[in-house]
């Protein structure tokens, strides 16, 4: 074995910067030779020193044979988390037949679709109750929204939640259109000259709204006067309104609900439904029904 010089005075207690190749044993920065081994460490220390366990490495060696790193690599590393794949969701419109049944679907592949009788995205050119461009349908962000393009008959949209109403909503119960209008409270009423007082009803003491019943021609037919504290039950067997000629709505098949100064729309659990006309944009939610012109559909998103 060669001679191993000793160790310069001072040296011995410097900082190991790598390791001998043959041994592994730590080897100061400033030594030319292995304390251990004897092996001349010169010509290899200009070569690679692992960056992971410091063994030096003769040049032309692309892995380190101590801990199998390959050079440049500056040992683990935390783990990069990948962004989750999203798979693109197309919503889809569900036409419905009469029993039910889903007789076809048509995806809202667009930021906007359009459906009526000709011209639209979604076109049913035999139903003579769509307008040309009836309704409009909108996804973006996940979210689906309606809006009514001025049809002569309005696009419905069918409750799956209590409806508060607001004034000239109108609502379809069975084959009923129905208009919901804001009367607001009666002034006093002056007292007679003679100061005689009249005979009446003196409860309920203000309408505030009213329903009417809406023929084709837009005409109004019945009537029916709304109060605060009043609750409605309509129905075609069960409540205040009855329409028995109505074989499409249930016995009972819905409920207005007084709430302090304003009026609720619920289903009472009818066999067709509960609809409110379009007014504006209005989210759909998934699975709700649309009746536009004489197509059912149902919304299918996710």
């Amino acid at each position: 074995m060669p001679q191993v010089p000793d160790a310069p005075r001072g040296v011995a207690e410097a900082t190991p910067a790598v390791r001998c190749p043959s041994c592994t044993s730590p080897v100061a920065a400033e030594l030319p030779f292995c304390g251990q081994c004897g092996t001349r460490l010169t010509q290899v220390r200009a070569a690679h020193a692992c960056t992971r366990c410091g063994r030096l490495n003769e040049k032309g060696t692309k892995f380190c044979p101590a801990c199998g790193a390959s050079f440049g690599d500056t040992g683990p590393q935390a783990a990069v988390p990948q962004p989750a794949r999203t798979s693109k969701v197309t919503p889809h419109l569900a036409l419905l037949d009469r029993s039910g049944n889903v007789a076809h679907r048509f995806p809202v592949q667009n930021a906007v679709t359009t459906v009526g009788r000709q011209g639209a995205d979604i076109n049913f050119p035999d139903d003579e109750y769509l307008s040309p461009l009836h309704a409009q349908f909108l996804f973006v962000d996940g979210i689906l929204t309606v809006r009514d393009l001025g049809s002569k008959n309005a696009t419905w949209l069918y409750l799956d939640e209590p409806h508060r109403l607001t004034d000239g909503d109108a609502i379809l119960l069975g084959s009923q259109i129905l208009r919901y209008r804001r009367l607001g409270y009666p002034g006093p009423r002056p007292p007679e000259q003679d100061q005689t007082r009249r005979l009446g009803s003196l409860a309920p003491a203000a309408d505030i709204a009213n329903i009417a019943q809406i023929r084709a021609d837009g005409s109004a037919r019945d009537i029916l006067h709304l109060s605060p504290g009043r609750s409605v039950r309509i129905g075609r067997e069960q409540g205040d309104w009855q329409f028995p000629y109505d074989s499409s709505m249930s016995a009972l098949h819905a409920l207005i609900r007084s709430e302090d100064a304003d009026f609720v729309l619920l289903d009472a659990g009818s066999r067709n439904g509960v609809a409110v006309a379009v007014r504006g944009e209005r989210r759909v939610s998934p699975n709700a029904r649309l009746l536009v012109g004489d197509q059912m559909l149902r919304a299918e998103i996710g």
